[in-house]
């Protein structure tokens, strides 16, 4: 699950502040897209223990030259891989299965008074989500849509 000198060569150098489970019920779900502020930006490390999910990042960082751009693995407990989502990226998945199962490890722990997120429908975004969405917290769905003066997170 974890072995410090493997993941420091894929680019994690940050200690493990938090480690989150979720469990996501129903196939088609979407959460995301979240991130933290800094002085509280965080690395994540997000596998899948059970079902299938479509996780996704987002580049956030100001500057970048892959700035709003997203990227997407399959997450599964039979393909065992796991995505490394660096600070500045907002993060999100939809589970392709019912009862998903993931392991978050987190860099930093959660503070709310430093939370972001984007709307996972934003069309500044056009993330492609493999199924129909069927359900979302009002939460996420209620998201800003990003304004066309978002610079990105200075890191």
């Amino acid at each position: 699950m974890f072995c410090a000198e493997e993941l420091c060569a894929a680019g994690w150098n940050w200690p493990i502040s938090q480690i989150n489970h979720a469990l996501t019920k129903v196939v088609g779900t979407i959460r995301g897209m979240h991130f933290q502020y800094p002085p509280k930006a965080e690395a994540k490390l997000v596998s899948c223990l059970r079902g299938v999910v479509w996780d996704v990042a987002v580049d956030l960082r100001r500057g970048s030259p892959t700035f709003l751009r997203w990227h997407a693995e399959e997450l599964s407990a039979a393909n065992r891989r796991a995505l490394l989502i660096p600070p500045g990226f907002g993060h999100g998945f939809q589970s392709l299965e019912s009862d998903c199962e993931l392991l978050y490890l987190h860099s930093e722990p959660y503070d709310p008074t430093l939370e972001g997120a984007l709307n996972p429908r934003d069309p500044a975004l056009g993330i492609t989500w493999p199924l129909a969405v069927t359900v979302m917290s009002d939460k996420d769905a209620q998201r800003s849509m990003i304004s066309p003066d978002f610079e990105g997170v200075s890191l």
